[in-house]
């Protein structure tokens, strides 16, 4: 087997490599039971900046063990989708924690446990962008102001099934406080997308994202 060169790695390595820093959350729209004024255009513009991190998503597809005469036969089972998380920045308005808050309130009251009980009333879809370095993928000038997206990920009726505590300590010092929130996801697809509030989504893969699929 021929040797490989640094020079044919930094062929390979297209677009110098995706960054884990260049991404984007996006809610475009809370469920109808919540009141969307907690959720208008500067709230969901100051999320898309708060959410310091996240995840491109993973599921499962469970083995099956089929017992043959002292072997096992693997065969498919069912995929599972695993829950999502975000990390967000708390602002001193607390504007992203108090939405999620009254989200999750909607879903069990604080008061009495009571809450909607229609899953369309709570669910919502959630996107995820990895965003590249340059104005296209594999760019090869730097044309400035602009980003390329290479990849969305679109989470199909997410609920908050957690928000973390918020440790308060006279210790903590020269840090901001943060949260999580974690998201129960019923599926997820690849594509291309409109995220506004009644955009439509369009699951068919970009030819650059198809690309990384093959």
């Amino acid at each position: 087997m021929a040797t490989k060169s640094l020079s044919q790695f930094k062929t390979e390595l297209a677009g110098g490599g995706a960054r884990p820093n260049l991404f984007e959350v996006e809610i475009p729209a809370f469920p109808a039971a919540i009141d969307t004024v907690d959720w208008n255009s500067d709230a969901q513009n100051t999320f898309k900046f708060l959410c310091k991190a996240a995840q491109l998503p993973a599921s499962t597809v469970a083995p099956i063990n089929v017992p043959f005469r002292g072997r096992i036969l693997k065969v498919a089972g069912d995929r599972t989708f695993a829950e999502w998380t975000v990390t967000v920045i708390n602002d001193e308005n607390f504007i992203i924690r108090t939405a999620m808050e009254k989200w999750a309130d909607k879903i069990s009251n604080l008061f009495d446990n009571t809450g909607v009980t229609n899953p369309t009333s709570y669910m919502a879809n959630g996107f995820v962008k990895q965003l590249g370095r340059g104005k296209v993928a594999e760019a090869t000038t730097n044309a400035g102001n602009e980003t390329s997206v290479l990849r969305t990920y679109k989470f199909y009726d997410i609920w908050p099934s957690e928000i973390s505590a918020i440790e308060l300590s006279y210790d903590n010092t020269d840090t901001i406080e943060e949260f999580t929130v974690t998201f129960q996801v019923q599926y997820f697809t690849v594509g291309e997308t409109d995220t506004s509030a009644t955009g439509s989504f369009d699951e068919t893969v970009s030819d650059q994202q198809a690309a990384t699929l093959d």
